[in-house]
């Protein structure tokens, strides 16, 4: 698939944020599902971001952004590293791709599992 921006949704100046995650997810090649999987968070959720219905919260556009592979100042203002220019995975092949895909599922569980683990040591320091 290749995505130009001039066709895709971040290619305009008064892009949205909902505009901005269609275009991010697409290019990674991630459904809805997916997403919200990888978030932690409910279909409708994404799909209430996506259609600009609702914003996520500070901590879920971070985590979005590193599982999308967009800066968070892209991804909140339009502005920094987006989705890249153009993005060719027919040429990596399906074993490549399938390997892509599955490394950034491991990049965002791996943040989700550190956020908790962060969240963790919190509360044991606090009973000390």
């Amino acid at each position: 698939m290749t995505i130009d921006n001039d066709t895709a949704y971040c290619a305009e100046e008064a892009t949205t944020l909902g505009d901005r995650v269609v275009a991010a997810r697409e290019a990674t090649g991630l459904t809805q599902k997916d997403l919200a999987r990888q978030l932690g968070v409910k279909l409708k959720t994404v799909q209430a971001w996506e259609g600009d219905r609702t914003e996520p919260r500070a901590n879920k556009a971070q985590m979005m952004s590193g599982v999308l592979g967009v800066s968070l100042t892209w991804f909140l203002s339009g502005e920094g590293d987006g989705v890249p220019e153009t993005v060719e995975t027919p040429e990596l092949g399906a074993d490549l791709s399938s390997s892509l895909h599955d490394i950034r599922k491991l990049k965002a569980e791996l943040s989700q599992s550190l956020r908790k683990l962060g969240a963790i040591e919190k509360q044991l320091q606090r009973a000390l």
